[in-house]
């Protein structure tokens, strides 16, 4: 074979690789991009979504304690935002929610508390329904910093 066929073979090969490296390179970048921001939008998502139901979940629970008659308008909201976590949270989370949905429920039926009452619950804090439910969240939100990290 002629040397200078060789030396053509050699560039072209050489120019073939260098393409195919800078493509895959190319690819890899993006598809860590995109994974980014996919787990950033997830997490604003249940960010959300989670800042919701806890907003929620406080006026039901406080209305629960005050009065015998339920606000069925916003329970519905309040199971509403807790199907929305089954479907996107993890099961700590959506356990932790069903657990307030049932204790909200659970309160309508129990006798009205007082102002009194309300602030005996919150000074040794048995009226703070949502402290697990808090800590579920932060655990899957690290999760999913960890996750994003990692790309």
């Amino acid at each position: 074979m002629d040397a200078s066929i060789i030396s053509a073979i050699a560039a072209l090969t050489g120019t073939a690789v260098g393409g195919m490296t800078s493509l895959i390179a190319n690819l890899l970048s993006q598809r860590v991009q995109l994974r980014a921001q996919w787990l950033s939008h997830e997490k604003n998502r249940r960010q959300n979504l989670y800042r919701d139901f806890i907003e929620e979940a406080s006026k039901c629970h406080i209305d629960s304690l005050q009065h015998d008659e339920a606000d069925i308008p916003s329970l519905v909201s309040l199971y509403a935002k807790l199907n929305r976590m089954r479907v996107l949270s993890s099961d700590p989370v959506v356990n932790c929610a069903d657990q307030i949905a049932r204790t909200i429920l659970d309160t309508y039926l129990e006798p009205d508390k007082s102002f009194t009452e309300l602030r005996d619950m919150a000074a040794n804090g048995t009226i703070d329904l949502l402290r697990e439910f808090s800590t579920a969240c932060r655990v899957e939100f690290e999760a999913l910093d960890a996750a994003h990290r990692r790309f």
